[in-house]
């Protein structure tokens, strides 16, 4: 006794859910890619420096100089002779911690002098100035 021929189903790779599952690790890369490289401090217009490079270091501290003349470390509003105490607790026991110094061109050459006077009293601090290219 002969069967009905069955029709021959060719089978076939549905690449719907492959495709969702790239668009949503690709979200994840752009979201965290996005929280990564927010800056610290807080936005200020920086000088420009043709000769400026990148300093990379595991822990920085960065203080903020605005055009009104507020101190702030870490996002924190500070006065100036609190500065050097506020950046030591900050520091704690890690002593290579790089203190980045972003001053708005605005500020007054010889307020940026008194900070970083007061930073480079940190034994081993280790100062840098933000600038943009």
């Amino acid at each position: 006794m002969r069967l009905p021929d069955e029709p021959d189903n060719i089978p076939q790779i549905n690449i719907v859910p492959m495709i969702d599952v790239v668009f949503a690790i690709l979200t994840f890369l752009i979201v965290s890619s996005l929280s990564l490289s927010k800056s610290q401090g807080l936005p200020v217009n920086l000088p420009k420096a043709s000769t400026s490079q990148v300093q990379d270091s595991p822990a920085k501290i960065t203080v903020t100089l605005d055009a009104q003349g507020k101190f702030m470390v870490d996002k924190k509003l500070v006065n100036l002779d609190q500065i050097e105490s506020t950046v030591r607790q900050v520091m704690g026991s890690n002593p290579s911690a790089l203190i980045v110094l972003n001053a708005d061109k605005s500020v007054n050459h010889g307020r940026v002098v008194e900070v970083m006077d007061r930073l480079r009293r940190i034994k081993g601090a280790k100062l840098g100035i933000a600038t943009t290219k």
